[in-house]
Parts: C-alpha cells; sequence; structure tokens
C-alpha cells in the first residue's frame, strides 16, 4: 500500500525527497492521519490481494439472472459482491469475535443495583387516606370570655381593621417587629385573613399549613395537617372562613379555618400549582395543573370537574381575576399570557412575544386597572387588565434577582409601593408612579443569603409586610 501526499500547487514534481532533510535513515518520510475505519479497508484489500495474487481487483461475481430468485446463479443485481470476500475473516478472527461476543453475554450478571428495589418516594405516591387530615390547636385559649374563637375581629386595637382596604396611606416598613418559626423547611405560601388580616396563614415544604395571630399574643394558633408531600399554594375564600390548599401529593383539599376539619377533597390526577376562588362566587375555584390545563371546580360537588381550559402548553403558574372577577388571566411556562372569560374555555387574548420570559408570579393593582408579573429575566412587567390586556412600556421594574426561584410579588392597598422578594434574601420597594426603587431590606438570616419567596402586605396596617423564604422563618416588618 502506498500512500503518497498531494503536491503542492506550482511544484513541477509530486514528491521532492531532494529538496529535503532527510528523517529516516533511507530518506524521507511524512506523517499521515488515517482513520479507523479506512486503514481496516486497505488492510483487508492488501490480504485478500495476498491470497489470491492472480485475481484481479474489481473481479465481481456474476450478477445471475433476473429470472431466477434463489438457488444458483440467483439474480445479485448491483449488489454482487467481489469475488473473494467472503472469505477474508480468517478462522482465528471468527473464533475471536465470537468468544467476544459470548464473553459480553456470559459476564452480564445481577448485581445488587439490578436487584435492590427503588425507594418508594421515587416510584410512587404514598397512599392518601381519607381519614388521615389532622388539626391542632396551639394557643393559650381557643374561646375568650364571651365564647368567640380566633375568627372574630378584635375591636381592643388602635386600628379599625373593619375599615375600606385602601383608606389609610401606606409607608415602606423599616424594622423586623416580630417572627415565626415553626418549620425547618422553605415556607411556599403566605396568606393574611381576607378584609381585617389579623390572621396570617403559611404553607411549607413539610407539608403542615400553620395559622398565626398578627395581632395580641402572635402566637401559633393551629395547625393542619393532611398532605404528605409539600404545599404549593393556599387561598382563602371571600370570607375566609375556608381556604384552599394544594400539594405534590396531587391533592386539594378544602379547610374549615375554624375547627381544622377537611370539607372536601379535590385531584385530577396531576400536581396543581395554583389555586385561586372567583372572589365573586364563593362556590367555584380554579386550579392550574402541571398538565397544561387550568380546571374550574365547584366545592359543593368534590367528584367532578366544573369546566376545563386546555390551550396552554406548559404547566400554569399563576391565575388573576380581573375585571370585577368576570374574566382572569393566566401565565404558564410556556411564556404565554392568556385571558379567559370565567365559564368559557376559549382564550380572547393570547399574548406571546419573543423576548417574553416566563411569568411565575401576579399580582393586581388595587385600582383595578393592571396587573403585575414576576418574570424570570429579574423585571416586572405591567399589563392592562382592561379590554385589552395590553403591556404597559412606561412601567416596569428592575434591580431585583429573581432568576431562578418563584418569588412572589405584592402592591400596597394605596397601590402606591410595590414590593418582591429577592434570591440574595431581600425585600424591595418600588414606587409605582416614578418605577424608582425605593429601599432594599435584607430579610434573611445573618451570613447567609436565603431567596426571599413568599410577601403580603397587610391590607389594614399602614407600613406592616410579612416575608418568608428557604429558610423557614416568617418575619414581620414595620
Amino acid at each position: 500500500m502506498s500512500l503518497q501526499p498531494y503536491s503542492a500547487p506550482g511544484s513541477t514534481s509530486s514528491a521532492q525527497p531532494q529538496n529535503k532533510r532527510k528523517n529516516i535513515l533511507t530518506g524521507h518520510a511524512e506523517e499521515i492521519a488515517v482513520s479507523d475505519i479506512t486503514f481496516k479497508t486497505q488492510h483487508r484489500k492488501y490480504l485478500q490481494r495476498n491470497a489470491r495474487p492472480d485475481a484481479p481487483a474489481s473481479a465481481k461475481r456474476q450478477k445471475g439472472q433476473a429470472s431466477i430468485v434463489s438457488g444458483e446463479n440467483a439474480y445479485k443485481g448491483p449488489w454482487a459482491k467481489f469475488e473473494g470476500e467472503d472469505e477474508q475473516y480468517s478462522e482465528e478472527e471468527a473464533s475471536l469475535a465470537s468468544d467476544e461476543e459470548y464473553e459480553e453475554e456470559s459476564t452480564v450478571a445481577p448485581g445488587p443495583s439490578a436487584t435492590a428495589p427503588m425507594p418508594k418516594a421515587s416510584t410512587a405516591y404514598a397512599a392518601d387516606d381519607p381519614n388521615s387530615e389532622t388539626t391542632q390547636f396551639h394557643g393559650s385559649q381557643e374561646f375568650d370570655y364571651q365564647g368567640r374563637s380566633y375568627m372574630h375581629v378584635p375591636q381592643d386595637l388602635d386600628i379599625d381593621l373593619r375599615a375600606e382596604s385602601g383608606s389609610t396611606r401606606n409607608y415602606i416598613p423599616s424594622k423586623q417587629i416580630h417572627s415565626w418559626k415553626t418549620s425547618s423547611k422553605a415556607i411556599t405560601s403566605l396568606r393574611f385573613f381576607p378584609g381585617s388580616g389579623h390572621l396570617l396563614l403559611s404553607a411549607s415544604a413539610d407539608s403542615k399549613i400553620s395559622l398565626y395571630d398578627v395581632y395580641h399574643e402572635r402566637e401559633l394558633l393551629r395547625t393542619y395537617s393532611g398532605h404528605n408531600k409539600s404545599i404549593t399554594g393556599t387561598d382563602f375564600d371571600s370570607d375566609g372562613m375556608s381556604f384552599l390548599s394544594a400539594s405534590f401529593d396531587r391533592q386539594m383539599k378544602l379547610w374549615d379555618t375554624e375547627t381544622g376539619q377537611c370539607k372536601a377533597r379535590f385531584t385530577t390526577g396531576k400536581i396543581p400549582h395554583v389555586v385561586k376562588f372567583n372572589p365573586s362566587s364563593p362556590n367555584d375555584f380554579l386550579a392550574g395543573m402541571s398538565d397544561n390545563k387550568i380546571v374550574q371546580f365547584d366545592i359543593r360537588t368534590p367528584g367532578e370537574k366544573t369546566q376545563e381550559y386546555d390551550h396552554h402548553l406548559g404547566p400554569v403558574n399563576s391565575i388573576t381575576f380581573v375585571d370585577e372577577d368576570r374574566r382572569f388571566i393566566t401565565t404558564s411556562d410556556d411564556k404565554s399570557l392568556r385571558a379567559w372569560e370565567f365559564g368559557i374555555p376559549v382564550p380572547i387574548k393570547f399574548i406571546a412575544e419573543p423576548h417574553m420570559y416566563s411569568l411565575i408570579r401576579a399580582a393586581p393593582h388595587p385600582s383595578g386597572k393592571y396587573v403585575l408579573f414576576q418574570s424570570l429575566d429579574n423585571s416586572i412587567p405591567v399589563y392592562a387588565s382592561t379590554d385589552r390586556f395590553r403591556q404597559n412600556r412606561k412601567k416596569q421594574f428592575r434591580g431585583h434577582n429573581n432568576a431562578g426561584y418563584a418569588i412572589d410579588l405584592c402592591v400596597s392597598p394605596d397601590g402606591q409601593f410595590v414590593c418582591s422578594g429577592d434570591s440574595g434574601g431581600y425585600l424591595v420597594f418600588w414606587d409605582w408612579k416614578s418605577c424608582k426603587m425605593y429601599h432594599k431590606i435584607f430579610a434573611g438570616e445573618k451570613g447567609k443569603s436565603a431567596p426571599i419567596t413568599c410577601v403580603a402586605w397587610h391590607p389594614r396596617e399602614s407600613s406592616k409586610v410579612v416575608s418568608a423564604g428557604l429558610d423557614g422563618a416568617v418575619k414581620y416588618w414595620d
């Protein structure tokens, strides 16, 4: 076999060893790179030539007759092989190949990793017993001297908790006044009691839901246990007498806030990411699922779905009611925003721009004209909640870091300030009108930068905000 390099342009000879310095004893040798398949092909041809030196290079078998299908002189056409090609492997090579294949099959033996069963958490969900829901009261007294429970709005305070929301001017908090630490795992949801805000509901990744007293003793009042995996979301109904919880165990449960009893259970077999009551229809709620659907339920008929909204191409992240609760806006991992008429499973508006990122959380503005969304490009865009649902290009809040986390945001009751968590452990505040960042408060633990994922503004107080994050501590700011 002879491998000779091509001559350079302008050269008179294909090889000019006389002009080159010798690098071996007999002359000059050049390096050449040959792939394995090329070398094996050339080597096979060389062996065939040595075995049958009198055979021509391109001697092929006869193509055969087209009328003969099988047997001697059968038709082979262009697939006829070179003569002697079948004898290219020696007996030694054939036996070696068969031995290697046999060894491969014989050496495969089931080891401990192959026979050991997989952990139960990775193969199936734990059995959800209908009677597994429990509750425990932790407060100092369940009823006061008049027989009223903690559901009664306190009247012995220096603030009227029954006044109209947004009637007081809001300010930015400056210091921490209290903290609750009842969970060692991350807090996944924070909700103030609707209207008065005298109770605080928190859910955590340890599958428990806790209810705190915001005033008086500021103690843990009650815990609700019934899920066996992390809670994904909670939501009070319009009067606060009941609340919904959703979990990674694929269950949605309706709880009685006062007694802790589980009233109803809902499931579709998929993981619910967000649950939201319709404020104007207390018996209906929506659930955004991991299978790209928004499912509507009626709490009076737990076993069946009322409606199904199936147009998203990714898991649903947020649901926000607008236009006096006649419409709602949903966002998804498919980087789109869709608006719907309540009860009609056809979107009336679809927004998906090439520059858009996933919108993971939403907060309506108290004016009812706008909705703010937490975008994964470290920004908070604003969309109109009227007929056109257009983005307000003049309003966009930046300066925080939220990429990689589902971080909550909220607006003050008077609509003057916007608040958001931060992946570095900060509470960030902006002015609504100018979109300028006002203040940053470090809300994590000292020496750590645990992200702040949950924030909520008190509906009646002027400057009270609650925050929580991955460290499991709920902090109250004023």
